[in-house]
């Protein structure tokens, strides 16, 4: 009985990191459009702060791994946290009137990376452990996901709410989201350094070969990271540019439909929240059907949705309901059908992390821990995906820029039906 508490313990705190992965995260979204105004830059350079923050995946997804080995599961969860308050602190700085440096910003989105890719390697494969593996773990895994999006969805609507109209938008506007995620982060530091977190045993043993290396001769772990890396060009490159759409003026350089940012960040929320009732499905028959059917379905279901929503007719309306930021009230605005189609993906990209994940540790054993810091290292694919789907929109348009998303999805449902069966030899 007191260990299958601790179990709960554990499961709770890791419940709670990943709600906090997704807060940080998704400020670089709105945030994107604020940088946009208040330093006067195109599209590309304001999507450098996602770039900096999923680049620090790149640098610290292996290094993560190795320090869950040296210092354990708690101890690198708390070393995050503390890297996470610096970051989004420097973040904060950089629109004080004696600084207003869009470099500021991107170094504090660059560093709250390193946080969020801590984390990340952390809470996966504890929460995997925790269930046992299998479709257990991947059950926990989509709980997790959930209290993910919950966050992504708060954060998103938040900060769309504070931001009003985008033309006068400046970081000091996003200031008490900033200050929730430094509260955040300080309460939980508190919190998770007094609870006694049980350790997943490693299980190492070094006469089996380098487990630095090791993961790499498992083939459906080497496709796996490469569907994790597009995957993020799905998840994050969907809203994104959805409100980015919606909330850019229809006189800008690269066309948008002129919505008041907080109405659209209302419908990007929404994104984040059908993500929140797909992983709480996901979870739910987590235990019966398995990664593999859940993503090749979904990946299917989301290619479809995003052809529609990039050829729906533009004339056609459909309407929804906003919080429109720079009144304070609810309103009722019409958007095109088909943004109605691309923020029903998330329903699909809900169960695909925690599916691909599952999928490609699948029988790695005692190489699952560095597997996890290499997995996370594949994050940096949103730096990479969100750069070229900027471009696009650069140099086409918003609904253009969509064929990425559908390119990415194409590889995952690959992975899925194909790529993700263990090679029994190996």
């Amino acid at each position: 009985m007191a260990q299958q508490k601790k179990q709960w313990v554990a499961i709770i705190m890791m419940f709670l990191l990943f709600a906090m992965i997704a807060f940080v995260t998704n400020l670089c979204n709105p945030m994107a459009v604020i940088t946009k105004n208040q330093f006067h830059i195109s599209n590309f350079q304001a999507q450098l702060g996602n770039t900096a923050n999923f680049i620090a995946y790149l640098v610290m997804g292996i290094p993560s791994g190795l320090l869950l080995k040296k210092i354990g599961y708690k101890n690198t969860a708390l070393l995050a946290i503390a890297i996470g308050f610096v970051g989004v602190f420097l973040e904060y700085v950089s629109g004080w009137d004696s600084v207003q440096s869009f470099w500021v910003y991107l170094l504090g989105a660059f560093i709250a990376g390193f946080c969020m890719c801590m984390l990340n390697t952390v809470v996966n494969p504890m929460l995997n452990t925790l269930g046992g593996g299998g479709n257990k773990g991947n059950q926990l895994i989509q709980f997790g996901g959930a209290c993910n999006s919950f966050a992504a969805t708060i954060v998103t609507i938040l900060v769309g709410a504070l931001v009003g109209d985008t033309a006068k938008a400046s970081i000091s506007d996003a200031n008490p989201a900033l200050f929730i995620a430094l509260g955040v982060f300080a309460l939980v530091f508190v919190v998770l350094a007094l609870a006694k977190i049980p350790e997943p045993a490693t299980n190492v043993v070094k006469s089996e070969g380098n487990t630095t290396t090791g993961a790499f001769k498992y083939r459906h772990f080497n496709l796996g990271i490469l569907a994790i890396f597009l995957y993020l060009g799905v998840e994050v490159g969907l809203p994104t540019y959805v409100l980015q759409y919606l909330s850019t003026p229809t006189n800008a350089a690269t066309p948008g439909f002129g919505m008041d940012a907080g109405i659209a960040a209302t419908i990007a929320g929404v994104y984040w929240l059908l993500m929140l009732v797909g992983r709480l499905v996901g979870g739910a028959i987590g235990g019966k059907v398995s990664s593999r059917t859940q993503v090749s379905f979904l990946a299917s279901v989301v290619i479809v949705f995003v052809l529609i929503g990039m050829f729906a007719p533009t004339g056609v309306h459909v309407p929804i309901i906003g919080f429109e930021g720079s009144s304070g009230t609810l309103t009722t605005a019409k958007v095109p059908v088909g943004i109605l189609f691309l923020v029903l993906g998330g329903l699909c990209t809900s169960v695909m992390w925690g599916g691909i994940f599952n999928m490609a540790v699948e029988g790695l054993g005692k190489y699952t821990a560095i597997a996890s810091g290499i997995f996370m290292t594949m994050v940096f694919g949103c730096a990479v995906m969100m750069f070229i789907q900027a471009s696009v929109a650069d140099a086409t348009d918003y609904i253009t820029s969509f064929w990425v998303v559908v390119f990415c999805a194409a590889y995952i449902l690959f992975y899925a039906l194909i790529g993700s069966r263990v090679n029994k030899r190996a």
